[in-house]
């Protein structure tokens, strides 16, 4: 996997290449680019498929220890990715966590199409129990760490807690031991999620609402019916809010849409892509 090096350190990415349009996928808290292996899968055959590792904790390469990492510098990341990249007029995609939306909201310039689906917004930031669980637990000294832990015990991931309240049939094991095995073998990740935990501020994703009003080109809202950590309305209520914005809802699935239905979603992006609206 290709790295590049960014203000903050460096971002490892896949690239599948090809002359189609571009589709930027972002991934969500705790999380790698591998949570869209399958969405990519059906994807690549006539898109270009780009996928970063966001330093969110599921990343292999710490990033400077002076970096800032938060919801907002991240975005802003993602945004310099762009930018290193040379890629304009993407179709930006988020799952979980809000950086599209801040990104939209405040440097526009290279995004063409913006995708949100399922994730932080509004009010619900940190999102719902568990956000707030993660927030708390990053407060204690050695808390990342003890939580990776307890989440990387198989036994226990069955448990209404970490990443099964995200999926209806369970994210696979192979996929969370490669989220967790940076956290569990390198301290300095483990710091970079802190950090990135340490410094959500209430309010953050409804000061992202209110500037996405103005962005004024196609966005599609895709959200799980059945999601019981970000609120059903929400989907509703960001598709009203942009001004090109309109809504799907995809039924038999949570948060993590593409672990629970990568071919609806995977349909959703070609024909929203292909319409040009």
């Amino acid at each position: 996997m290709p790295g590049i090096e960014l203000s903050a350190g460096t971002i490892d990415f896949e690239d599948t290449g090809g002359p189609g349009p571009v589709v930027v996928l972002l991934h969500g808290l705790g999380q790698s680019g591998t949570v869209w292996k399958r969405v990519v899968d059906d994807l690549r055959t006539d898109h270009r498929c780009v996928i970063p590792d966001l330093p969110t904790g599921g990343h292999r390469r710490p990033m400077r220890p002076e970096a800032e990492l938060s919801l907002r510098s991240v975005a802003l990341l993602v945004g310099e990715f762009l930018e290193r990249l040379e890629l304009d007029g993407v179709t930006l995609v988020e799952n979980d966590s809000g950086h599209a939306q801040v990104l939209a909201g405040e440097h526009p310039e290279r995004i063409g199409r913006l995708v949100i689906t399922s994730g932080e917004a509004f009010e619900n930031y940190p999102p719902g129990a568990g956000g707030k669980m993660l927030t708390a637990v990053s407060r204690i000294p050695g808390g990342v760490y003890a939580l990776a832990h307890f989440m990387n015990l198989r036994a226990l991931r069955g448990l209404p807690v970490g990443f099964r309240p995200m999926s209806v049939h369970g994210v696979p094991h192979e996929m969370l031991d490669d989220w967790l095995r940076p956290l569990l073998a390198d301290r300095a990740i483990r710091a970079d999620l802190r950090r990135y935990l340490l410094s959500a501020r209430k309010g953050a994703m409804l000061e992202a609402a209110e500037r996405l009003r103005k962005f004024d080109r196609p966005a599609l809202v895709v959200w799980a019916e059945d999601d019981r950590m970000m609120p059903r309305a929400h989907g509703r209520r960001l598709a009203d809010l942009l001004p090109q914005g309109r809504l799907v809802e995809v039924p038999d699935c949570r948060t993590l849409i593409p672990v629970d239905q990568p071919a609806a979603l995977a349909a959703a992006l070609r024909e929203f892509i292909a319409s040009g609206a």
